[in-house]
């Protein structure tokens, strides 16, 4: 009996209590939270399209120096107060308006981007025009541009308003043309927004694109207008209507930093010719049609049809809208990716 009540004895005695272990969830770290995104550095691709009309002090007009090389003033005219100019056809157009417009079109297409190559692409108008009506509205000049899809803004002075004159006016004049084409940097600056923009402006190549009577402020731009360094070609839209030797003169002086490409009518055939022979005097090759790019060294001519295809040649020379075509043939300017949009 003794034993078995130590026995039992034993079995009542409390135990030490044992801990529960659980498995303890192993933590995870604090989840480091994600720096805020930066916005883009530096001037950034437009996403709309800009253009103005702005008076410029380096305007083409007014004028009232000599016609080159005679002694000759411009404006040669009286009627009272009024002064004006005989035109080559003798007919007499009053400075104003005709010659005392200064306003210049700029544009910037949408996608414009200054962080990247970009042309300044320079527009003579021919003879009858305004900016208005026939550069932005009926040749869609600006539009052409924008539909190229390369980097390139555009500046359009206005030369003489509506009427049957090709005169230069300044651009006839030593270090016009520098004098112009640094202008519409400081108004392309103005125009996009941006003052960190003004160098890119300052260092863009030209190209001076040239219809019709647009040839003689081209070929004045390109002997004695003070910044050769900055163009990196030309192209003439039916435009070569005299001055063959200021042409041929450039190209033989730039032919491995720039292009020529003259496409031309039944109107200018002569004229292209010329220019053709005076190259063949200076050994300097080119092509006859259209070439498949417009690289440094490209020299072409291009003959587009008759005529009647003058008037509406920027519109439909070689094929429908081919300033938009030849711009695109400029390799180094890229597709602009934002949405384009005159």
């Amino acid at each position: 009996m003794k034993r078995r009540a130590l026995l039992l004895g034993a079995l009542l005695m409390p135990t030490p209590a044992r801990a529960k272990t659980t498995k303890q969830a192993t933590k995870k770290p604090a989840a480091v939270p994600k720096p805020p995104p930066q916005p883009p550095s530096g001037p950034q691709p437009l996403k709309q399209a800009k253009i103005a009309l702005v008076a410029f002090d380096a305007s083409a007009f007014p004028y009232r120096s000599v016609v080159p090389d005679t002694d000759k003033p411009f404006l040669d005219a009286r009627a009272g107060r009024k002064r004006g100019h005989t035109s080559a056809n003798g007919d007499v157009y009053w400075e104003e308006p005709t010659y005392s417009d200064r306003r210049s079109l700029l544009y910037l297409p949408a996608g414009y981007d200054p962080q990247r190559a970009s042309l300044l692409v320079l527009f003579l108008h021919g003879q009858g025009a305004t900016l208005e009506r026939d550069v932005i509205a009926r040749q869609g000049v600006p539009r052409q541009l924008a539909e190229s899809g390369q980097n390139v803004a555009l500046v359009a002075p206005q030369l003489a308003v509506d009427a049957a004159d090709s005169s230069a006016g300044n651009f006839w004049k030593p270090g016009h043309f520098a004098a112009y084409i640094d202008e519409a940097a400081e108004r392309f600056m103005r125009l996009y927004g941006d003052r960190r923009v003004g160098s890119h402006f300052n260092q863009a190549p030209v190209v001076i694109v040239a219809y019709s009577g647009g040839y003689l402020s081209a070929a004045y731009a390109l002997e004695r207008g003070g910044a050769d360094h900055r163009i990196k070609g030309v192209i003439l839209m039916d435009a070569l209507y005299g001055d063959e030797d200021k042409f041929a003169s450039w190209v033989a002086a730039r032919r491995r930093q720039a292009f020529l490409l003259s496409a031309y009518t039944e109107s200018t055939k002569d004229e292209n010719a010329t220019l053709e022979s005076l190259l063949d005097k200076r050994r300097v090759p080119y092509t006859k049609g259209l070439p498949s790019e417009l690289n440094p060294g490209t020299v072409a001519f291009a003959q587009c049809g008759n005529l009647d295809m003058h008037g509406d040649f920027v519109t439909r020379a070689w094929r429908p809208d081919p300033l938009k075509h030849a711009l695109a043939m400029i390799p180094g300017y890229g597709a602009v990716r934002a949405k384009q949009g005159a």
